[in-house]
């Protein structure tokens, strides 16, 4: 692997970490919606 190559996976690493980040919590506010919403909050 290249010097390239590695710093584009670690680019790459970093980014999924943000994205699973943000996934998970959209999916903790849109359950709090949907608990709101069906009014057991």
């Amino acid at each position: 692997m290249q010097t390239s190559e590695a710093k584009r996976l670690k680019e790459l690493e970093q980014e999924n970490a943000r994205l699973k980040k943000l996934v998970a919590d959209l999916s903790v506010d849109n359950a709090i919606l949907k608990e709101v919403v069906e009014g057991k909050f």
